[in-house]
């Protein structure tokens, strides 16, 4: 059964003056301003620099679900505010323009969590409350319906192709959400994203088995092993990063093999 990674709406809990970790890595993204990669975690947004050094931006301990980058510095999120923060349990969707240093609250406050996010071309999907959600203004949103997905992915060439992943495999959508088939022979998936290159997707299975497709998501092969259980999942040209279990492995060779990057004692 595919899960999603888990939240509360309580306030994280307290960390150590100084302390960073990798727990509940809630998405995994480079950010083209500078070339590093940046996790949305239980307790902030932390650059991993390429040997494994962790930095918390603004020192912010935050829960930010739904993490990804959009632009240079450009960052979209959701979640749950941190421990003597004020507001609202859901913060809805929230956006960065300075690279995670602050954060601006632009619709569903209170409403929203979302789990899943992605963009092309100015559309935006949401998964939040088993509904796929769909807005092209970060204002107004369209509820396309009830939807038990784990996660979602955007072609960057077509908006309104979607890939989804379910219980019952890989789902493709050509209309935005409106309609959903299931992709035959597909394997069962729990994260999904697409490459720079439209053409290239990256799967990781719940046993950390990645996939990939060159065709839009329509047939798949296997590549590699992440080493476990996946919490997160980014891809940048052929580089493939997987959170695991307080861990984060990078493959260079589009995920038929990995190394550690970071992993906690």
């Amino acid at each position: 059964m595919l899960t999603i990674a888990g939240c509360t709406s309580e306030a994280p809990a307290a960390t150590v003056a100084g302390e960073v970790t990798l727990e509940h890595v809630h998405g995994l993204a480079v950010d083209p301003a500078d070339g590093e990669l940046y996790a949305g975690t239980h307790y902030g947004v932390v650059r991993v620099s390429d040997d494994g050094e962790l930095t918390r931006i603004a020192d912010r301990v935050r829960d930010f679900m739904g993490f990804t980058v959009i632009g240079p510095k450009h960052y979209l999120a959701s979640g749950h505010p941190g421990e003597g923060d004020s507001g609202p349990s859901n913060l809805g969707l929230i956006e960065s323009t300075d690279g995670g240093q602050t954060w601006t609250t632009l619709s569903l406050e209170g409403d929203a969590d979302f789990h899943a996010l992605d963009v092309a071309q100015g559309v935006i999907y949401g998964y939040s409350g088993g509904r796929l959600l769909v807005s092209d203004d970060k204002t107004d949103w369209t509820d396309r319906g009830a939807a038990s997905i784990a996660d979602l992915a955007v072609d960057p060439a077509q908006a309104q192709r979607l890939l989804l992943t379910t219980e019952q495999g890989v789902a493709l959508s050509e209309d935005g959400g409106e309609t959903v088939t299931l992709v035959p022979e597909a394997p069962l998936l729990q994260l999904v994203a697409w490459s720079s290159d439209p053409a290239v997707v990256v799967g990781v299975a719940p046993d950390g088995t990645v996939h990939a497709s060159t065709d839009g998501g329509r047939t798949w092969e296997e590549r590699g092993q992440a080493g476990g259980a996946p919490e997160a999942l980014g891809v940048d040209g052929d580089n493939v990063y997987v959170a695991v279990d307080g861990a984060i492995v990078s493959s260079a060779d589009g995920g038929s093999s990995f190394r550690d990057l970071y992993r906690g004692d």
